[in-house]
């Protein structure tokens, strides 16, 4: 018997943890997991690990997971070869455009598409001979107001200031929960022990959510906001810190600072405190502790980017930022200098270049909104879309009126899903290519050493061999792509494994070859715990990708939506606003087939402050019906003071029960989509961005 420990970062989510996980190898058996713990050693993690990691084995493991490609008849499954599978898409696709036109096939890509480099660096190697329009991603679900900000402002999308939450002494949260998700568009590993850091060295956390979330547990304090109302609580805030003259100059170039100022002079804590539920004095006073603390930082995630005005939510955390001199600060936000630079490497963006077919609405760096994506499918006409490829995504359960969408899935003429499982989209495929598991992989993370709150970086190598007639996920695609090219008479450029990609980014990148670090590859296998690059420094003047090299702190585009701001109408204080919430064993959808994960005490009830309870004539622990525009689901509802009045709360990405799915443990979880409720008509206009939080739902009784 053979023990050997392999150190790697879990993929899971964005924390990317360092892991020591041991396999034991006996004598004619294949390598098996003994133990998965945190790295000590890890550079970044100091050892910290969350339940998700260990789960890693299960993963691996999973009876449910396939091994090889799989096309469906009917309601049955059967095993297909490789080849036969890619010539069987590239006939079908090509096909379908001859027929209809090239943006009658659409894609759309998950969430896990960004955790595994293969899909990072080749997916677009065959989705991008499809020369489609309609491509839409996971991005419009929960963040593209992050990216839309980041564009007009510092002109390049992946520009994105980080919360320097080690060196800060005054952190704000609005719309999220980071010990729940462990950080988001925030690579923040042990992130608990970092926010209590703030206050053992006499700072102060606050935390504005509609729920007493976990992080607001921890919170010095926690304001209430009415779902949707975080665009008025920031306006609030930033016309007090005008007003009372409590900003900072700053040593940034910026344009239009003088138009904001005046463009929002009647957007005053007095007229904002209605809109978002906290009283004026609160949003004045918070201004004032946010701008007498030597070092501060405003973080919006999640929460704020899922309502009808994310852009302006993202555009005003930035200026609060900005203006009390903590943008490219230590202390408040600073820009990453990682190892593989997608700033310098990638165009900065394009934004409204086209619009969706039947809506309008606008696309973002080559994707749409994925709030278009049941009705492209749906909508009679020229350009109708009739053959979709899903990479790594469950839309049905993650995409507003899942329902909608599963009808649409349905009538397509062919449908692809490139996938570990049959899931409640999967299940709608004719064919299913699944790729080898993240431990049969290397690993780098382009997308989160960029997001993290130091410079660091990693090479993860593979922990099992590629099983027989397995093929990488980004082999894949080079077999699509092969297939796709020769039926469709293209030539097909030359491309490098995804190793050699990070390699060459490596070496052109800021600790490459022209430095004292030399990092390549090779380097980087003499670090197996990781190599930390140095803390996050001021450096936004000079990573600006801005036409002018100026900030632009008053986008036309932006300014132009006040007026929508200016005149949504006055909330229905008698509505009930459905929010969504995380929990730390969870991953949107994918992570509910594993025993360890899912164990213990339910966690898919509807939460309800007891006033609103009582007022339905309804009891702890009942059914009930929920309905809004779009749909009604039936689930348990439990009463609690952690909610605000008003305001309900259901998770997302449960609701496995479905005819079909091949997940045997997700299958036997109770729970319903909260999915099915969102309506895909609320969207943050100017993106496009998907309005999951703020949804108006009725409760009553069974």
């Amino acid at each position: 018997m053979t023990r050997t420990e392999h150190y790697r970062a879990c993929h899971l989510c964005e924390a990317i943890c360092g892991l020591a996980i041991e396999t034991v190898t006996e004598p004619d058996s294949a390598p098996r997991i003994t133990s998965i713990k945190g790295d000590p050693l890890d550079t970044f993690s100091r050892g910290h690990i969350c339940p998700k990691a260990v789960a890693l084995q299960d993963i691996q493991n999973d009876p449910d997971r396939l091994r090889q490609p799989m096309l469906r008849s009917g309601d049955q499954w059967r095993p297909i070869a490789w080849q036969a599978a890619f010539d069987m898409v590239a006939e079908r696709l090509y096909a379908i455009q001859q027929r209809h036109g090239q943006n009658t096939v659409a894609v759309y890509q998950g969430n896990p598409s960004v955790h595994n480099y293969g899909l990072m660096t080749h997916s677009n190697y065959f989705l991008g001979l499809l020369k489609t329009r309609n491509r839409f991603s996971a991005t419009s679900v929960d963040q593209l107001p992050h990216h839309l900000t980041s564009f007009l402002m510092y002109g390049h999308g992946m520009l994105l200031p980080i919360p320097d939450i080690d060196h800060t002494d005054f952190m704000l949260i609005l719309g999220g929960n980071p010990l729940a998700s462990n950080g988001s568009i925030m690579t923040v590993p042990d992130v608990e022990k970092r926010l209590k850091a703030i206050q053992q060295r006499g700072g102060k956390l606050v935390v504005i959510d509609p729920r007493r979330s976990e992080t607001a547990a921890i919170a010095d304090q926690h304001l209430f906001v009415r779902p949707g109302g975080d665009a008025a609580l920031l306006f609030g805030l930033l016309n007090t810190l005008f007003e009372e003259g409590l900003t900072r100059e700053s040593h940034l170039p910026i344009d239009g600072l003088d138009q904001v100022r005046y463009a929002i002079a009647g957007f005053t804590a007095q007229a904002m405190s209605p809109r978002c539920g906290i009283a004026a004095e609160q949003i004045r006073q918070l201004a004032r502790d946010f701008a007498a603390a030597d070092k501060a930082v405003c973080y919006g995630r999640m929460g704020v980017s899922t309502q009808a005005f994310g852009t302006l939510c993202h555009w005003l955390v930035q200026l609060i930022n900005l203006v009390t001199g903590n943008l490219d600060r230590v202390g408040g936000t600073l820009c990453t200098e990682p190892a593989v630079d997608l700033v310098s490497s990638t165009s900065g963006g394009h934004f409204n270049l086209w619009q969706s077919r039947v809506s309008g609405l606008p696309e973002y760096g080559g994707e749409l909104p994925v709030s278009a994506l049941a009705e492209e499918m749906l909508v009679d006409g020229e350009g109708q879309v009739r053959a979709l490829v899903i990479v790594a995504g469950n839309p049905v359960l993650s995409t507003p009126n899942g329902r909608q969408l599963e009808q649409a899935l349905e009538g397509l003429e062919f449908m692809l899903s490139i996938d570990l499982y049959i899931n409640e989209t999967t299940r709608h495929a004719d064919l299913i290519l699944p790729s080898t598991s993240a431990l049969e992989n290397d690993h780098y993370d382009t997308t989160f050493n960029t997001l993290a709150v130091r410079n660091v970086t990693r090479f993860n190598q593979a922990i099992f061999d590629k099983p027989e007639d397995a093929l990488h996920d980004w082999e894949i695609f080079v077999g699509l792509a092969r297939s796709f090219a020769a039926q469709a008479q293209r030539e097909l450029k030359p491309t490098l494994p995804p190793a050699q990609m990070i390699d060459r980014g490596l070496r052109a990148g800021f600790y490459g070859d022209a430095s004292p670090h030399k990092l390549s590859l090779e380097t980087l296998a003499s670090h197996l715990h990781g190599l930390d690059l140095g803390a996050l420094k001021p450096n936004l003047t000079e990573r600006l990708k801005t036409a002018n090299g100026r900030i632009q702190a008053a986008p036309e585009v932006i300014m132009a939506d006040l007026t929508r701001f200016a005149a949504d109408p006055a909330p229905d204080s008698g509505a009930l606003l459905l929010i969504g919430r995380r929990h730390v064993r969870s991953n949107n959808s994918w992570m509910h087939n594993y025993h360890r994960l899912v164990k213990g005490k339910p966690r898919h009830q509807l939460l309800m402050h007891p006033d609103d309870l009582a007022c339905r004539g309804l009891s702890d622990g009942q059914q009930v019906r929920v309905s809004s525009r779009v749909g009604t689901i039936e689930v348990q509802v439990l009463g609690s003071l952690d909610m605000m009045p008003g305001v309900v709360s259901l998770p997302h990405g449960w609701g496995h029960s479905r005819a079909g799915v091949k997940m045997d443990i997700a299958r036997s979880q109770p729970g319903v989509s909260a999915n099915d409720l969102t309506d895909e008509r609320q969207l943050d206009v100017l993106s496009g961005n998907a309005a999951l939080n703020g949804v108006p739902v009725q409760v009553a009784a069974c």
